[in-house]
């Protein structure tokens, strides 16, 4: 999956959901990725796409990008 500006999402990025919330890429199925507390077990049946878990502790499954997502900290960036 990628975000409105073209960049893939990754596991671990922390995004912008919309106005007034945030969260955390758990799990990526286009990439086959998962946290250890997000295991595939527990969403291998979801064919595409992302989960997000907010900072309220929701979480959120999309199949495909939402306009407003908006990259707040890359895992890459990280790393560096």
């Amino acid at each position: 999956m990628l975000f409105p500006d073209g960049v893939c999402v990754k596991l671990g990025d922390k995004v912008k959901l919309w106005n007034g919330s945030h969260g955390t890429v758990v799990c990526s199925i286009d990439t086959n990725e998962y946290l250890p507390s997000y295991p595939k077990v527990e969403s291998g049946y979801l064919e595409t796409g992302i989960l997000i878990k907010s900072d309220n502790g929701s979480l959120f499954h999309y199949a495909e990008p939402d306009e407003d997502f908006e990259r707040i900290e890359s895992v890459d960036a990280k790393a560096a």
